[in-house]
């Protein structure tokens, strides 16, 4: 926050506090499903996924065996990058994995950061500005796909001619659209086209390094905040949109300031940068609850997600917090 200026309250309506754990690998079929189970049991509302070719499970399978294993937890991937799959492909597989869960998908979607995966796949890695075009065109399709009737598209990326996508998604018009984003344009598109909007650092780089690090300070994520709320004021959307954020500095400790300190020593940055970012969780249950509640006044962060290490240690705040 600027020196000089009142810190302003979110703009967002206050939404129930809902909370997901992000996983990705697993040796084997059963700790997979055993940990889908425990995900539900300690009250977690969602288990995401990356969508990345490394080393993780594939997330169509994999997500649909969380869904397979549970009985009230939803799912989503964290976000599904739109080079890799064809949209209509894509719409037919969420929208199965929709009637199969008896409605119990959320639909992540990007644009697509990270340049290993093009690399090593031989997939051409366009400039952000064509990868985000195609991506709009992708989501079109997507949401096109599982509504009524027949439709056709013809585009810079895509062409449709006159295709009814079934099954149709038990969710009409279609299952909750989460986009996350660190840049401009898709944060107006996120404002514009999503019902839940993700924060994230800036990813131009294509890697998570000291580049995206700088941008998860307090006050860039406020500017972001910011735009998300003008944008989404514009389009008479505020009280649509839920505001999430992925949590990846967390530590359930009661040794704050050792945790702090040992963690800006680890990535390299200034205590204060881990003291103040959104992105970082670190201290006892009850400080945790107090500056995630904080956190949605003055974001409208209600939708937090955290990793699988933390998912035993979490869960208190998740007791505390969830629905409320």
């Amino acid at each position: 926050m600027r020196q000089g200026t009142v810190i302003e309250m979110s703009r967002f309506p206050v939404k129930p506090f809902r909370f997901g754990v992000q996983l990705s690998v697993s040796p084997d079929r059963n700790h997979w499903v055993e940990q889908a189970k425990k995900i539900e049991s300690l009250g977690y509302d969602i288990a995401t996924m990356p969508d990345h070719f490394g080393d993780q499970l594939a997330p169509v399978p994999a997500l649909q065996t969380i869904l397979d294993s549970t009985t009230t937890l939803r799912a989503s991937a964290l976000v599904f990058d739109n080079d890799y799959k064809h949209p209509v492909v894509l719409a037919k597989e969420l929208a199965t994995m929709d009637v199969l869960s008896d409605g119990r998908v959320e639909i992540g979607l990007g644009a697509g950061w990270m340049i290993s995966d093009y690399e090593q796949a031989g997939i051409q890695y366009d400039r952000p500005g064509v990868r985000i075009d195609r991506f709009v065109e992708g989501l079109h399709i997507i949401k096109s796909a599982m509504g009524e009737g027949p439709f056709s598209h013809e585009g810079e990326h895509y062409a449709i001619t006159n295709y009814n996508g079934f099954p149709k998604p038990v969710q009409g018009p279609h299952p909750p659209v989460i986009i996350g984003g660190g840049g401009k344009r898709v944060l107006t598109i996120a404002a514009q086209q999503a019902d839940i909007v993700g924060v994230n650092g800036s990813l131009h780089a294509g890697v998570i390094g000291p580049d995206a690090i700088a941008t998860m300070t307090g006050e860039v994520i406020t500017d972001k905040v910011a735009l998300v709320a003008d944008v989404a004021e514009a389009a008479g959307r505020l009280e649509h949109i839920e505001m999430n954020i992925r949590t990846f500095f967390v530590s359930v400790t009661d040794d704050r300031a050792g945790q702090v300190a040992g963690m800006a020593q680890m990535i390299g940055v200034e205590e204060s940068m881990i003291e103040e970012s959104p992105f970082a969780l670190i201290g006892s249950p009850d400080h945790m609850i107090e500056t995630i509640q904080a956190r949605r006044e003055k974001y409208g962060f209600s939708y937090v997600i955290v990793g699988p290490d933390e998912l035993e240690a979490f869960a208190p705040v998740v007791a505390a917090l969830a629905g409320k």
